[in-house]
């Protein structure tokens, strides 16, 4: 999920998580003497920790609830990459001074939500206002334990599409239109990399089709019921969507169809200005980094078609620890902040599609059409149609870290030149000593 002034960046974090059962037991011991607190007055601060920009500040949310509750005070505690802030949570695991409200990618909810460590978050099932039916069921199911209890709601989900440059398309004689691109790839990512082929062929100098071959490989497995894991255990030396992401990525290198960018660092955000790819996988959250980075002068140019598979990239949850301070108010902030009409205002303003499937019958979402991509692109009948179509994927632990080293063994290829081998049996070596 990303966002317009800054980006969720999917990737890797600089240090693994620890056990589960080392987390939970400094979890338990933990209190948010740093986080919530309470006044003399009666009043309290309610700390919310985030990484990227969840939009609720954007939106006014913190302020309309602060009105209608004027004994709290939130203060969000942002940090710009959700690796980063994943790493710096587990320092505040062991050194106090956790949030009352955390949230948890979903690349780590099956971490929250094992048996060593569900006990460390309250419940979230009863909080006040909560309806398990408004939830997407896949969403929902994500966040809840084996004995039934959910310690996470919902705020986005990241349905996929293809965002594209109408005009580069033009000129490199590729169809314009969405229901045309569209065409192009349906039903298979093999034919998106064959189009690639056929656009590099008559490109505009200079530019290339997409922007980075580990956007296609995220994309692919993304779209796959089976990822990393099967069955609770490590799967992905024989996941089909795994070796199928993989030569796909590689054919996409070898026909120099893709820039090579890592996606998210600054080159990356510089070529969207400078107009050097026409397509970027785009979950819904991707929408806000092409608007800020392409700049007013490109509003306009992008068009949004729908991908050759259905699939989720990314999204996330709040979470309330349990031994914070001021468990329920946090509840009742975490179950407002995820209720319908909250998280419509949130995808107006970040575009973010709410994992709250109730918000999909409001005005302003449904029938929201992207001002800055277009003209009129229906981007909240596209991706709120995608999110409903997506099938639950099984969520191991180090999902998020299995993506980010497998990010890493594509940009072998793209940055160090390695051959498809020799970055296959590097990102092998690396998740087989690193993950268990």
């Amino acid at each position: 999920m990303s966002r317009p002034t800054v980006q969720r960046a999917r990737v890797r974090s600089a240090v693994l998580a620890s056990s589960a059962a080392a987390l939970a037991l400094v979890l338990a011991g933990c209190s948010s003497s740093d986080g919530g607190s309470a006044a003399a007055d009666g009043k309290i601060t309610l700390t919310v920790g985030t990484f990227g920009t969840f939009g609720y500040k954007e939106a006014g949310l913190y302020d309309a609830y602060m009105k209608a509750h004027p004994g709290i005070t939130i203060k969000e505690n942002p940090t710009t990459v959700e690796g980063n802030y994943w790493t710096a949570l587990q320092t505040r695991l062991s050194g106090g001074g956790l949030d009352d409200v955390q949230a948890l990618e979903v690349g780590r909810i099956s971490l929250a939500t094992s048996e060593d460590l569900a006990d460390a978050f309250a419940d979230l099932s009863d909080a006040p206002g909560v309806e398990k039916k408004n939830y997407l069921p896949w969403k929902w199911d994500q966040a809840t334990t084996r004995d039934g209890r959910t310690i996470g709601l919902g705020t986005d989900v990241g349905p996929m599409a293809i965002c594209y440059r109408q005009d580069l398309f033009k000129a490199a004689g590729l169809p314009s239109d969405p229901e045309s691109v569209g065409r192009l790839w349906a039903g298979d990512w093999a034919k998106f990399v064959e189009t690639g082929k056929r656009y590099q062929a008559k490109a505009p100098k200079g530019t290339y089709f997409m922007d980075s071959a580990t956007g296609l490989f995220n994309a692919v497995v993304s779209s796959s019921p089976v990822q990393y894991y099967k069955d609770g255990k490590l799967a992905y030396k024989d996941s089909p969507s795994v070796r199928t992401a993989w030569d796909l990525a590689v054919k996409a290198v070898q026909s120099k169809t893709s820039q090579g960018l890592k996606m998210f660092d600054t080159p990356w955000q510089t070529a969207f200005s400078k107009s050097t790819f026409a397509t970027t996988v785009c979950p819904s959250w991707q929408q806000a980094n092409i608007q800020q980075f392409s700049g007013p002068a490109n509003k306009g140019k992008w068009n949004i078609a729908q991908p050759p598979a259905a699939g989720n990239w990314g999204g996330s949850f709040l979470a309330v620890p349990a031994s914070g301070k001021h468990v329920e108010e946090a509840r009742k902030l975490v179950a407002w902040l995820t209720a319908p009409e909250q998280q419509a205002k949130v995808f107006q303003k970040v575009g973010n599609i709410p994992a709250n499937q109730a918000a999909y019958d409001l005005p302003g979402v449904v029938d929201y059409k992207n001002p800055y991509i277009g003209p009129g692109a229906a981007t909240g009948k596209i991706f709120s149609t995608a999110a409903q179509a997506i099938k639950p994927a099984e969520i191991g632990p180090h999902a998020q870290d299995l993506s980010g080293a497998f990010g890493t063994g594509v940009q072998l290829m793209e940055q160090n030149g390695k051959s498809p081998a020799e970055a296959w049996d590097a990102t092998v070596r690396e998740v087989d000593s690193t993950i268990q």
